[in-house]
């Protein structure tokens, strides 16, 4: 959840920890703190509460130009969002500074011992355990010798301090006694590494180090790194050096960047035509009528004799989870369950040879979708990924998968991830069903409408100042109900969740006709209804239950199809997108939903990039 960013090179080191960690910031906002070691040797460290521009403000008052630093912006786990608690924290008598993103579980034994041995504690979280135990370590190997030791000392402080830890985490260190390194570790955190030219970067995805290095390298679980302006070594916990494979990474500049809009979520929102374009590039064949998936690593053959897929994932993914399951049944006929990741990981259902599981994931860092596929790998089950970051942990160990292309995604509330995701379980549903008996002439039909969608969406998208002007009218409104039926069920799910998210507004989504079962209780003049309901065959069926609701005093909000005058008639506010066939109704519905909730967020003066309480990967339990 927490962000971590080094440097050490020739730059003012503490110009990049800011621009870092104001890249980072979505990945925490609760505090945020930088540490540089200065020309005595003495490690300067500035900290502060709340969001990065206030931090920046405590840097200016106390500049340092060192080209050495590490820093952080923490989403709290253990310890309230105070100075005291913010990274990074000191380690022994100062001897060196760490920032920290995961959890020790085993925390309060080890501070316990460490009390014991005459440290003093100055915070209430796990990762100030860490500082102390690693300078407890390097005390023990250096064994009080005054000879200045290599830096390899150090890493074998840390490969004994880390092999005492149960948890996950993501480390960067800096020592007063070596200040040009910066000492790196993970297991189950991610740590990006930037290759620059007598430069090198640190941070916990790539978002930081676009623009300043298109060289990376992917720190693996256990692995160990020292960072100096010329070099890079990384070694294992439990073996000597290894070697480290350098990646491009192709992000541009302006894709991390808000150019011309209010917020990120709004650029993302508008920016899903283009996403959806490039889910989709290269993957439609319509010499053959199917889908084309080079990342899966499995033959037609081989996904002939699957006879049970299995999705899971968190948060909205579950939702495109949900999706997946409705289009494989339908168009692929091969029964799918959908699984909370955090719920799968410790479960123990039945699954036979002929399950496949698909992780489904923006990040690929979730830590529940992590540990659920980890531990479905372990059982002998082939895993596969729908992940939108490149060379994530859940990417590098699936044994497959399918690549989003969607582009960074900084706004918390996932939108144009989650569209693509639905675009490509729409494209594997495709797939496997040309596999088993979708004929080649539904199969041009099928491509023919998916092509169609990145335009729909564009349609869909010009309804923004009219969805602006109905969100003023229900602005103050506490409790929302969000009702579909069939493919838009999940949609009503989708939609109730981005209200939560940004604008802390209680709304809860429901199969159309559940509402009978219970939640009409709720209704009443100030609970409004959103109803998704575009053409489709169950369209009688959802007006009935729309009925119940006006019947019963509930303003309604309806989104529907372009050309259905009846629902005018019946509904308080109607939302016009443009029909398409049930299947990829999910897409262009969930369009409107999110311009809805953007506007009554920015409406109620909430921070719709950054809600509160809320990081963009969740890579803690």
């Amino acid at each position: 959840m927490c962000g971590i960013v080094g440097y050490v090179g020739p730059r003012v080191a503490q110009d990049f920890l800011l621009e870092g960690l104001r890249r980072l910031e979505y990945r925490g906002y609760d505090s945020a703190g930088t540490a540089t070691i200065n020309s005595e040797r003495k490690l300067n460290v500035t900290k502060s509460v709340g969001r990065i521009a206030r931090l920046a403000q405590e840097v200016a008052a106390a500049p340092c130009d060192s080209g050495i630093g590490i820093g952080h912006t923490r989403w709290a786990t253990h310890g309230a969002a105070t100075v005291d608690n913010a990274h990074p924290h000191l380690g022994g008598a100062e001897t060196l500074a760490i920032a920290h993103n995961g959890v020790i579980e085993n925390f309060a034994e080890l501070r316990t011992s460490l009390k014991s041995k005459g440290y003093e504690f100055h915070s209430e979280t796990d990762t100030e355990v860490v500082a102390h135990l690693i300078a407890e370590c390097l005390s023990q190997i250096s064994d009080g010798s005054e000879v200045s030791p290599t830096p390899e000392i150090a890493v074998d402080a840390i490969k004994k301090a880390i092999g005492q830890l149960r948890g996950t985490f993501g480390l960067a260190i800096i020592f007063k006694q070596w200040p040009d390194s910066i000492f790196a570790a993970r297991l189950g955190s991610p740590l990006v590494i930037g290759v620059g030219d007598g430069e090198h970067f640190l941070a916990s995805d790539a978002q930081p180090l676009i623009g300043f290095t298109d060289r990376i390298v992917y720190l693996a679980d256990n692995q160990v790194a020292i960072l100096t302006a010329n070099s890079l070594e990384v070694s294992h916990r439990d073996a000597g050096l290894v070697s480290h494979h350098v990646r491009v990474l192709d992000v541009e500049s302006n894709q991390v960047e808000m150019g011309d809009y209010d917020h990120y979520m709004l650029k993302e929102i508008f920016e899903q035509p283009e996403s959806l374009r490039n889910t989709m590039r290269g993957r439609l064949n319509e010499d053959d009528a199917t889908a084309v998936f080079g990342g899966l690593n499995l033959t037609p053959q081989d996904l002939l004799k699957v006879k049970r897929v299995v999705f899971t994932a968190c948060g909205t993914s579950w939702h495109s989870s949900l999706v997946g399951e409705y289009l494989l049944e339908d168009i692929a006929q091969i029964p799918v369950e959908v699984e909370y990741a955090s719920e799968l990981r410790y479960r123990n259902p039945p699954m036979d040879e002929g399950t496949l599981l698909f992780a489904i994931t923006q990040s690929g860092e979730t830590a529940d979708t992590l540990g659920a596929l980890r531990e479905m790998k372990r059982k002998g089950h082939m895993t596969m990924a729908i992940c939108n970051v490149v060379g994530s942990s859940i990417a590098q160990e699936a044994d497959g998968g399918i690549y989003l292309h969607a582009g960074p995604e900084i706004g918390v509330a996932s939108t144009k991830a989650y569209t693509s995701q639905c675009m490509a379980l729409v494209m594997l549903a495709l797939y496997l069903g040309r596999l088993r008996h979708l004929s080649y002439n539904r199969g041009r039909k099928m491509i023919s409408r998916i092509q169609e969608i990145p335009d729909k969406v564009e349609m869909a998208l010009k309804q923004n100042d009219h969805i602006a002007s109905i969100a003023k009218k229900y602005q103050h409104c506490n409790n929302f109900l969000y009702l579909g039926r069939h493919y838009n069920f999940p949609t009503a799910l989708e939609g109730a969740l981005k209200l939560k998210e940004i604008s802390y507004i209680h709304a809860e989504g429901y199969p159309a006709a559940e509402m009978k079962h219970g939640p009409i209780a709720l209704v009443d003049e100030q609970t409004p209804s959103v109803f998704v309901m575009p053409q489709g065959f169950i369209y009688e069926k959802v007006m009935s239950n729309l009925e119940e609701i006006k019947a019963r005093g509930g303003p309604v909000i309806a989104i529907a199809a372009e050309g259905d005058e009846r629902i005018a008639e019946v509904a308080d506010d109607v939302i016009y997108i443009p029909q398409t066939v049930e299947y990829l109704q999910p897409i262009v519905s969930a369009i409107p939903l999110q311009l809805l909730s953007y506007h009554i967020a920015l409406l109620r003066g909430c921070d719709v990039d950054k809600p509160r309480n809320l990081a963009k990967s969740v890579t803690v339990e």
